[in-house]
């Protein structure tokens, strides 16, 4: 059996590796990105460790919804990123009192937020955070040791990545949307 011609195994790799970079680089850049949990911010809801897929594309379509779970450049060092919920939208005042977190909605509607997925003993330093025509007030689910929107502020939706799209890894906690509470969810 003779072998191929060397010219051409050479341009058959380059033909594929070009093909390769046309496909990954964009879904990459522009549609999903994994992410690795780093720390305890989010527990019960996502744990140090577990590999997510984050959706950058429908934040393209429409803006977050209040509940749902995003990935986001920390906006005091852009190179880090953060993982958080969703709990104040653009426009919004948010109040917080030592038990509950109640939001003026820009309609003027009065919400006391739900929340299934937190545990309990969690307790507030009251405060009141008017929130920007482009900022959102994100919080850990583990509210006593997570670092958040009540220290740093809020998150402008430049900083915003994508949300959480798919939980691969550990494979027994394995889903699509996984965390998602948001406002069409509740």
């Amino acid at each position: 059996m003779p072998l191929d011609d060397p010219k051409q195994t050479i341009f058959d790799v380059l033909r594929f590796a070009l093909i390769t970079l046309v496909i990954v680089i964009p879904v990459r850049a522009y549609v999903a990105q994994p992410f690795i949990v780093s720390g305890v911010s989010m527990v019960p809801t996502f744990e140090n460790g577990e590999y997510l897929i984050i959706d950058e594309m429908s934040y393209h379509f429409r803006e977050p919804e209040r509940g749902e779970v995003v990935v986001f450049r920390y906006p005091k060092d852009p190179s880090k990123f953060y993982i958080k919920r969703v709990i104040g939208l653009p426009g919004e005042t948010i109040t917080i009192s030592p038990t509950a977190i109640n939001i003026k909605t820009t309609a003027n509607q009065d919400i006391t937020l739900t929340e299934p997925y937190l545990g309990a003993d969690i307790s507030y330093t009251a405060e009141t955070i008017s929130l920007g025509a482009d900022e959102y007030f994100v919080l850990g689910d583990n509210r006593n040791a997570s670092s958040d929107s009540r220290i740093w502020g809020p998150v402008a939706d430049k900083f915003i990545k994508g949300r959480v799209g798919l939980r691969l890894f550990p494979l027994k906690t394995a889903s699509i949307l996984p965390g998602d509470f948001s406002s069409s969810n509740q």
